[in-house]
Protein backbone atom coordinates (compact mmCIF):
# COMPACT_ATOMS: atom_id res chain seq x y z
CA UNK A 1 0.00 0.00 0.00
CA UNK A 2 2.61 2.40 0.94
CA UNK A 3 4.66 1.53 -2.63
CA UNK A 4 0.97 2.15 -4.52
CA UNK A 5 0.66 5.49 -2.33
CA UNK A 6 4.21 6.46 -3.39
CA UNK A 7 3.27 5.85 -6.98
CA UNK A 8 0.03 8.03 -7.33
CA UNK A 9 1.75 11.04 -5.35
CA UNK A 10 4.35 10.90 -8.15
CA UNK A 11 1.79 10.82 -10.29
CA UNK A 12 0.02 13.70 -9.43
CA UNK A 13 2.99 15.86 -8.75
CA UNK A 14 4.29 14.93 -12.64
CA UNK A 15 1.20 16.12 -13.66
CA UNK A 16 1.14 19.09 -11.83
CA UNK A 17 4.61 20.02 -13.39
CA UNK A 18 3.94 19.95 -16.93
CA UNK A 19 1.16 22.58 -16.06
CA UNK A 20 3.30 24.83 -14.20
CA UNK A 21 4.28 27.80 -15.78
CA UNK A 22 8.30 28.46 -15.56
CA UNK A 23 9.43 30.20 -12.48
CA UNK A 24 7.88 27.87 -10.00
CA UNK A 25 10.94 26.30 -8.42
CA UNK A 26 12.71 28.64 -5.26
CA UNK A 27 16.06 29.29 -6.07
CA UNK A 28 18.68 27.29 -4.19
CA UNK A 29 19.20 29.37 -1.11
CA UNK A 30 22.19 29.66 1.65
CA UNK A 31 23.53 26.52 2.47
CA UNK A 32 26.84 24.38 1.29
CA UNK A 33 25.72 21.16 -0.69
CA UNK A 34 26.89 17.87 0.81
CA UNK A 35 26.43 14.30 0.09
CA UNK A 36 24.77 11.68 1.88
CA UNK A 37 25.09 8.08 -0.08
CA UNK A 38 24.65 8.43 -3.58
CA UNK A 39 22.45 12.01 -3.33
CA UNK A 40 22.99 15.88 -2.73
CA UNK A 41 22.10 17.11 0.10
CA UNK A 42 20.99 20.86 0.77
CA UNK A 43 20.08 22.24 4.28
CA UNK A 44 18.90 18.40 4.85
CA UNK A 45 16.75 17.71 2.19
CA UNK A 46 17.83 16.44 -1.35
CA UNK A 47 19.36 18.50 -4.17
CA UNK A 48 19.23 18.03 -8.06
CA UNK A 49 20.99 19.94 -10.16
CA UNK A 50 19.75 20.69 -13.36
CA UNK A 51 21.71 23.21 -15.20
CA UNK A 52 24.49 24.56 -17.74
CA UNK A 53 27.42 24.96 -18.89
CA UNK A 54 29.33 28.46 -19.55
CA UNK A 55 32.84 28.30 -19.61
CA UNK A 56 32.83 31.70 -20.52
CA UNK A 57 31.63 33.63 -17.84
CA UNK A 58 34.85 34.71 -16.32
CA UNK A 59 35.96 35.78 -20.21
CA UNK A 60 33.02 38.11 -20.61
CA UNK A 61 32.73 39.12 -17.23
CA UNK A 62 36.41 40.53 -17.15
CA UNK A 63 35.09 43.79 -19.35
CA UNK A 64 33.03 45.42 -17.16
CA UNK A 65 30.86 46.64 -20.19
CA UNK A 66 30.29 43.08 -21.06
CA UNK A 67 29.28 41.93 -17.62
CA UNK A 68 25.39 42.51 -18.23
CA UNK A 69 25.42 39.48 -20.58
CA UNK A 70 26.49 37.31 -17.24
CA UNK A 71 23.29 38.68 -15.60
CA UNK A 72 21.11 37.76 -18.60
CA UNK A 73 22.64 34.75 -18.65
CA UNK A 74 21.96 33.75 -14.92
CA UNK A 75 18.54 35.73 -15.26
CA UNK A 76 17.36 33.33 -18.34
CA UNK A 77 18.59 30.50 -16.43
CA UNK A 78 16.72 31.03 -13.35
CA UNK A 79 13.14 32.09 -15.42
CA UNK A 80 13.97 28.04 -16.68
CA UNK A 81 14.45 27.20 -12.85
CA UNK A 82 17.86 25.59 -13.81
CA UNK A 83 20.20 25.83 -10.28
CA UNK A 84 23.68 25.20 -11.17
CA UNK A 85 26.24 26.75 -13.33
CA UNK A 86 29.15 24.68 -13.67
CA UNK A 87 32.23 26.98 -15.68
CA UNK A 88 35.74 27.89 -15.70
CA UNK A 89 38.05 29.63 -12.99
CA UNK A 90 41.54 29.22 -15.19
CA UNK A 91 43.10 31.25 -17.67
CA UNK A 92 46.49 30.57 -18.21
CA UNK A 93 48.79 32.34 -20.30
CA UNK A 94 48.77 33.64 -23.81
CA UNK A 95 45.43 36.48 -24.24
CA UNK A 96 43.32 37.84 -21.21
CA UNK A 97 45.41 35.28 -19.16
CA UNK A 98 43.90 34.95 -15.89
CA UNK A 99 47.28 33.64 -14.52
CA UNK A 100 49.61 35.33 -17.23
CA UNK A 101 52.47 33.57 -15.24
CA UNK A 102 52.64 30.96 -11.85
CA UNK A 103 51.39 32.52 -9.18
CA UNK A 104 50.81 36.06 -11.19
CA UNK A 105 47.57 37.34 -12.32
CA UNK A 106 45.34 39.55 -13.58
CA UNK A 107 43.39 41.49 -11.01
CA UNK A 108 40.59 42.58 -13.92
CA UNK A 109 39.90 38.93 -14.77
CA UNK A 110 40.07 37.86 -11.37
CA UNK A 111 37.58 40.51 -10.66
CA UNK A 112 35.33 39.44 -13.58
CA UNK A 113 35.21 35.69 -11.49
CA UNK A 114 34.63 37.50 -8.53
CA UNK A 115 31.01 39.14 -10.23
CA UNK A 116 30.14 36.06 -11.74
CA UNK A 117 30.35 34.54 -7.89
CA UNK A 118 28.11 37.48 -6.63
CA UNK A 119 25.73 37.23 -9.63
CA UNK A 120 25.22 33.87 -9.22
CA UNK A 121 24.34 34.11 -5.37
CA UNK A 122 22.37 37.00 -6.40
CA UNK A 123 20.22 34.65 -8.45
CA UNK A 124 20.13 31.80 -6.11
CA UNK A 125 22.44 29.99 -8.45
CA UNK A 126 24.96 27.21 -7.53
CA UNK A 127 28.67 27.14 -9.38
CA UNK A 128 31.03 24.18 -9.98
CA UNK A 129 34.40 26.38 -10.79
CA UNK A 130 37.13 24.58 -12.79
CA UNK A 131 40.75 24.37 -11.80
CA UNK A 132 42.22 23.69 -14.91
CA UNK A 133 42.05 22.47 -19.04
CA UNK A 134 43.23 19.14 -20.48
CA UNK A 135 43.45 21.15 -23.13
CA UNK A 136 45.20 23.99 -24.95
CA UNK A 137 42.46 26.26 -25.03
CA UNK A 138 42.88 28.91 -22.38
CA UNK A 139 46.35 27.28 -21.79
CA UNK A 140 45.83 24.19 -20.28
CA UNK A 141 48.31 21.69 -19.10
CA UNK A 142 50.38 22.63 -21.98
CA UNK A 143 50.91 26.04 -20.19
CA UNK A 144 52.22 24.37 -17.02
CA UNK A 145 54.61 22.41 -18.48
CA UNK A 146 55.83 25.50 -20.87
CA UNK A 147 56.12 27.36 -18.04
CA UNK A 148 58.32 24.65 -15.96
CA UNK A 149 60.46 24.50 -19.42
CA UNK A 150 60.84 27.99 -19.19
CA UNK A 151 61.77 27.80 -15.64
CA UNK A 152 64.70 25.12 -16.17
CA UNK A 153 62.50 22.39 -15.21
CA UNK A 154 62.82 20.93 -18.56
CA UNK A 155 64.34 17.82 -17.54
CA UNK A 156 61.50 14.80 -17.63
CA UNK A 157 59.41 17.24 -19.20
CA UNK A 158 58.71 15.10 -22.33
CA UNK A 159 55.11 16.04 -22.87
CA UNK A 160 51.95 17.48 -21.86
CA UNK A 161 51.03 14.54 -20.00
CA UNK A 162 54.05 15.41 -17.34
CA UNK A 163 51.93 17.66 -16.26
CA UNK A 164 50.70 14.97 -14.12
CA UNK A 165 54.21 13.90 -12.35
CA UNK A 166 56.47 16.44 -12.40
CA UNK A 167 57.18 17.82 -9.35
CA UNK A 168 57.62 22.03 -10.83
CA UNK A 169 54.45 21.52 -12.82
CA UNK A 170 52.71 20.01 -9.79
CA UNK A 171 53.30 22.68 -7.43
CA UNK A 172 52.56 25.41 -10.18
CA UNK A 173 48.87 23.66 -10.24
CA UNK A 174 48.82 23.42 -6.25
CA UNK A 175 49.61 27.32 -6.28
CA UNK A 176 46.85 27.99 -8.39
CA UNK A 177 44.35 25.82 -6.39
CA UNK A 178 45.55 27.64 -3.02
CA UNK A 179 44.84 31.41 -4.70
CA UNK A 180 41.88 30.15 -5.80
CA UNK A 181 40.03 28.82 -2.60
CA UNK A 182 41.85 31.84 -0.68
CA UNK A 183 40.10 34.70 -3.21
CA UNK A 184 37.91 37.13 -0.98
CA UNK A 185 35.39 38.19 -3.57
CA UNK A 186 36.00 41.98 -4.37
CA UNK A 187 32.12 42.19 -4.41
CA UNK A 188 30.73 39.61 -2.00
CA UNK A 189 33.82 40.18 0.99
CA UNK A 190 33.56 36.10 1.16
CA UNK A 191 36.71 34.12 0.31
CA UNK A 192 36.00 31.46 -2.34
CA UNK A 193 36.32 28.67 0.26
CA UNK A 194 33.93 30.26 2.70
CA UNK A 195 31.16 31.07 -0.07
CA UNK A 196 28.38 28.25 -0.53
CA UNK A 197 27.41 29.90 -3.67
CA UNK A 198 29.75 27.64 -5.05
CA UNK A 199 28.75 23.90 -4.89
CA UNK A 200 31.92 21.97 -6.05
CA UNK A 201 35.67 22.44 -7.08
CA UNK A 202 36.48 20.24 -10.26
CA UNK A 203 40.43 19.39 -10.90
CA UNK A 204 40.11 19.69 -14.27
CA UNK A 205 38.28 19.54 -17.39
CA UNK A 206 37.97 16.09 -18.70
CA UNK A 207 41.93 15.40 -17.43
CA UNK A 208 43.68 12.72 -19.90
CA UNK A 209 46.88 11.03 -19.92
CA UNK A 210 47.33 9.14 -23.27
CA UNK A 211 50.36 8.21 -22.73
CA UNK A 212 49.59 5.90 -19.55
CA UNK A 213 46.70 3.91 -20.44
CA UNK A 214 46.34 1.57 -17.36
CA UNK A 215 45.29 5.00 -15.34
CA UNK A 216 47.97 4.77 -12.88
CA UNK A 217 49.15 8.15 -13.45
CA UNK A 218 45.98 9.58 -13.63
CA UNK A 219 45.14 7.66 -10.09
CA UNK A 220 47.82 9.26 -8.47
CA UNK A 221 47.22 12.54 -9.89
CA UNK A 222 43.63 12.62 -8.23
CA UNK A 223 44.36 11.11 -4.77
CA UNK A 224 47.42 13.81 -4.53
CA UNK A 225 45.14 16.60 -5.28
CA UNK A 226 42.29 15.65 -3.83
CA UNK A 227 43.76 15.34 -0.63
CA UNK A 228 45.49 19.31 -0.89
CA UNK A 229 42.25 20.14 -2.16
CA UNK A 230 40.48 19.06 1.18
CA UNK A 231 43.29 20.23 3.43
CA UNK A 232 42.93 23.78 2.23
CA UNK A 233 38.74 23.44 2.09
CA UNK A 234 36.65 21.11 3.49
CA UNK A 235 33.26 23.24 3.03
CA UNK A 236 33.04 22.48 -0.61
CA UNK A 237 32.40 19.31 -2.57
CA UNK A 238 34.94 17.97 -4.68
CA UNK A 239 35.19 16.16 -8.12
CA UNK A 240 37.77 14.99 -10.98
CA UNK A 241 36.53 16.60 -14.22
CA UNK A 242 36.42 13.05 -15.81
CA UNK A 243 34.60 12.08 -19.17
CA UNK A 244 33.41 8.64 -17.90
CA UNK A 245 35.93 6.14 -19.90
CA UNK A 246 36.00 2.81 -18.03
CA UNK A 247 39.54 1.72 -17.68
CA UNK A 248 41.45 -1.75 -16.26
CA UNK A 249 39.62 -1.58 -13.11
CA UNK A 250 36.54 -3.21 -14.26
CA UNK A 251 37.56 -5.06 -17.71
CA UNK A 252 33.99 -5.98 -17.76
CA UNK A 253 32.96 -2.38 -18.53
CA UNK A 254 35.51 -1.51 -21.49
CA UNK A 255 32.90 -2.68 -24.22
CA UNK A 256 30.95 0.32 -22.84
CA UNK A 257 33.40 2.60 -24.60
CA UNK A 258 33.33 4.31 -27.59
CA UNK A 259 36.51 3.27 -29.54
CA UNK A 260 38.62 6.07 -27.31
CA UNK A 261 41.69 5.27 -24.64
CA UNK A 262 42.82 8.36 -22.41
CA UNK A 263 44.40 6.41 -19.82
CA UNK A 264 41.45 7.29 -17.28
CA UNK A 265 39.22 4.92 -15.07
CA UNK A 266 36.13 5.86 -13.96
CA UNK A 267 35.37 3.79 -11.07
CA UNK A 268 38.96 4.37 -9.42
CA UNK A 269 38.99 7.26 -10.09
CA UNK A 270 35.96 8.25 -8.28
CA UNK A 271 36.59 5.71 -5.66
CA UNK A 272 39.39 8.33 -3.93
CA UNK A 273 38.19 9.35 -0.95
CA UNK A 274 38.20 13.07 -1.29
CA UNK A 275 36.35 12.98 -4.36
CA UNK A 276 32.76 13.43 -3.72
CA UNK A 277 30.76 12.56 -6.89
CA UNK A 278 31.34 11.52 -9.68
CA UNK A 279 30.93 12.76 -13.50
CA UNK A 280 29.81 11.71 -16.85
CA UNK A 281 29.93 13.84 -20.44
CA UNK A 282 28.33 12.46 -23.27
CA UNK A 283 28.81 13.43 -27.10
CA UNK A 284 27.66 10.43 -28.94
CA UNK A 285 27.82 12.48 -32.16
CA UNK A 286 31.41 13.28 -31.28
CA UNK A 287 32.28 9.94 -30.69
CA UNK A 288 30.47 7.82 -32.99
CA UNK A 289 30.68 10.19 -35.52
CA UNK A 290 30.40 7.94 -38.70
CA UNK A 291 27.09 6.28 -37.22
CA UNK A 292 23.82 7.65 -37.10
CA UNK A 293 21.43 9.59 -34.84
CA UNK A 294 19.54 6.01 -33.44
CA UNK A 295 23.05 4.32 -33.14
CA UNK A 296 24.29 7.36 -31.33
CA UNK A 297 21.01 7.55 -28.93
CA UNK A 298 21.24 3.63 -28.68
CA UNK A 299 24.94 4.06 -27.42
CA UNK A 300 24.12 7.17 -25.10
CA UNK A 301 20.99 5.27 -23.06
CA UNK A 302 23.44 2.30 -22.93
CA UNK A 303 26.38 4.71 -21.66
CA UNK A 304 24.15 6.47 -19.24
CA UNK A 305 22.44 3.79 -17.76
CA UNK A 306 26.42 1.74 -16.67
CA UNK A 307 27.31 4.56 -15.42
CA UNK A 308 24.56 5.19 -12.93
CA UNK A 309 24.31 1.70 -12.05
CA UNK A 310 28.10 1.99 -11.11
CA UNK A 311 27.18 5.18 -8.82
CA UNK A 312 25.18 3.77 -7.04
CA UNK A 313 26.08 0.26 -6.53
CA UNK A 314 29.65 0.38 -6.66
CA UNK A 315 30.76 3.94 -6.41
CA UNK A 316 27.81 5.10 -3.76
CA UNK A 317 28.69 8.28 -4.54
CA UNK A 318 26.15 11.36 -6.54
CA UNK A 319 26.77 11.51 -10.17
CA UNK A 320 26.39 14.22 -12.13
CA UNK A 321 26.17 13.93 -16.18
CA UNK A 322 28.02 17.27 -16.19
CA UNK A 323 28.49 18.23 -20.28
CA UNK A 324 25.98 16.82 -23.06
CA UNK A 325 24.57 18.28 -25.85
CA UNK A 326 24.26 17.99 -30.33
CA UNK A 327 25.90 20.29 -32.19
CA UNK A 328 23.63 22.09 -35.64
CA UNK A 329 26.81 21.12 -37.80
CA UNK A 330 25.97 17.32 -37.38
CA UNK A 331 24.86 16.27 -40.36
CA UNK A 332 21.31 16.12 -40.74
CA UNK A 333 20.51 18.17 -37.47
CA UNK A 334 17.57 19.65 -36.27
CA UNK A 335 15.77 20.89 -33.37
CA UNK A 336 13.67 17.57 -33.17
CA UNK A 337 17.01 15.87 -32.81
CA UNK A 338 18.63 18.11 -30.22
CA UNK A 339 15.43 17.64 -28.20
CA UNK A 340 15.17 14.14 -28.29
CA UNK A 341 18.42 13.41 -27.27
CA UNK A 342 18.25 16.00 -24.31
CA UNK A 343 15.07 14.64 -23.34
CA UNK A 344 16.99 10.81 -23.51
CA UNK A 345 19.24 12.49 -20.86
CA UNK A 346 16.61 14.33 -18.96
CA UNK A 347 14.23 10.76 -18.53
CA UNK A 348 17.54 9.00 -17.80
CA UNK A 349 18.31 11.59 -14.81
CA UNK A 350 14.57 11.55 -13.65
CA UNK A 351 13.96 7.73 -13.85
CA UNK A 352 17.03 7.00 -11.42
CA UNK A 353 16.13 10.25 -9.39
CA UNK A 354 12.25 9.06 -8.48
CA UNK A 355 13.70 5.56 -7.61
CA UNK A 356 16.15 7.41 -4.47
CA UNK A 357 19.05 6.69 -7.20
CA UNK A 358 22.13 8.16 -7.98
CA UNK A 359 21.66 9.95 -10.73
CA UNK A 360 21.88 13.92 -9.32
CA UNK A 361 21.48 15.79 -12.36
CA UNK A 362 22.99 17.10 -15.65
CA UNK A 363 24.21 20.23 -16.95
CA UNK A 364 23.65 20.78 -20.92
CA UNK A 365 26.55 22.35 -22.62
CA UNK A 366 26.69 25.02 -23.09
CA UNK A 367 24.39 28.29 -23.05
CA UNK A 368 24.25 31.72 -24.76
CA UNK A 369 22.33 34.68 -24.55
CA UNK A 370 21.73 37.06 -27.19
CA UNK A 371 24.58 38.94 -28.82
CA UNK A 372 27.47 36.04 -28.35
CA UNK A 373 27.58 34.80 -31.98
CA UNK A 374 31.44 34.80 -31.74
CA UNK A 375 31.66 31.93 -28.90
CA UNK A 376 28.99 29.73 -30.90
CA UNK A 377 30.23 26.17 -31.32
CA UNK A 378 27.33 24.37 -32.85
CA UNK A 379 26.25 23.49 -29.38
CA UNK A 380 24.96 25.87 -27.83
CA UNK A 381 21.32 26.83 -26.43
CA UNK A 382 20.02 30.53 -25.90
CA UNK A 383 16.99 29.68 -24.59
CA UNK A 384 15.21 32.75 -26.07
CA UNK A 385 15.77 31.78 -29.38
CA UNK A 386 15.43 27.65 -28.76
CA UNK A 387 12.09 27.37 -26.89
CA UNK A 388 11.05 23.25 -28.13
CA UNK A 389 13.73 22.98 -25.82
CA UNK A 390 13.52 25.89 -23.31
CA UNK A 391 10.50 24.01 -22.62
CA UNK A 392 11.81 20.46 -22.08
CA UNK A 393 14.55 22.11 -20.02
CA UNK A 394 12.41 23.75 -17.97
CA UNK A 395 9.89 20.54 -17.53
CA UNK A 396 12.66 18.85 -16.14
CA UNK A 397 13.53 21.40 -13.70
CA UNK A 398 9.82 21.12 -12.33
CA UNK A 399 10.05 17.11 -12.21
CA UNK A 400 13.57 17.24 -10.16
CA UNK A 401 11.73 19.63 -8.23
CA UNK A 402 8.48 17.64 -7.49
CA UNK A 403 11.04 14.49 -6.91
CA UNK A 404 12.57 16.70 -4.18
CA UNK A 405 9.38 17.99 -2.27
CA UNK A 406 7.95 14.02 -2.53
CA UNK A 407 10.93 12.82 -0.44
CA UNK A 408 11.17 15.86 2.00
CA UNK A 409 7.33 14.93 2.45
CA UNK A 410 8.40 11.42 3.39
CA UNK A 411 11.41 12.52 5.69
CA UNK A 412 8.98 14.65 7.71
CA UNK A 413 6.57 11.73 7.96
CA UNK A 414 9.10 9.56 9.06
CA UNK A 415 10.38 12.12 11.50
CA UNK A 416 6.74 12.49 13.20
CA UNK A 417 6.53 8.64 13.25
CA UNK A 418 9.51 8.75 14.78
CA UNK A 419 8.80 11.73 17.36
CA UNK A 420 4.88 9.72 17.80
CA UNK A 421 7.18 6.55 18.70
CA UNK A 422 9.31 8.08 20.99
CA UNK A 423 6.16 10.32 22.75
CA UNK A 424 3.78 6.74 22.99
CA UNK A 425 7.06 4.88 24.83
CA UNK A 426 7.49 7.87 27.10
CA UNK A 427 4.01 7.88 28.40
CA UNK A 428 3.92 3.92 28.80
CA UNK A 429 6.87 3.80 30.59
CA UNK A 430 5.75 6.74 32.67
CA UNK A 431 2.27 5.14 33.13
CA UNK A 432 3.89 1.61 34.05
CA UNK A 433 6.11 3.75 36.82
CA UNK A 434 3.38 5.10 38.30
CA UNK A 435 1.71 1.51 38.87
CA UNK A 436 4.64 0.21 40.49
CA UNK A 437 4.50 3.88 42.92
CA UNK A 438 0.98 2.76 43.51
CA UNK A 439 1.55 -1.42 44.42
CA UNK A 440 4.44 -0.18 47.05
Amino acid sequence: MRNLGLAFLFTILLHQCFFRPHGGVEATGAGFIQTRGPHFVLNGDLFYANGFNAYWLMYVAADPTQRSKVSAAFREARSHDLTVARTWAFSDGGYRALQYAPGAYNQDMFQGLDFVVAEARRYGMKLILSFANNYDSFGGKKQYVNWARAQGGGGGLASDDDFFTHPLVRTYYKNHIRTVLNRQNTFTGIRYKDDPTIMAWELMNEPRCTSDSSGRTIQAWITEMAWFVKSIDRNHLLEAGLEGFYGPSTPQRMNVNPPVQVGTDFVANNRVSGIDFATVHSYPDQWLSNSNDESQLSFMNNWLDAHIQDAQYVLRKPILIAEFGKSWKDAGFSAYRRDQLFNAVYYKIYASAKRGGAAAGGLFWQLLTEGMDSFRDGYEVVLGQSSSTGDLIARQSHKLYQVRKIFGRMRNQERWRKARAARKGQWQSGSRNGRKGVGN
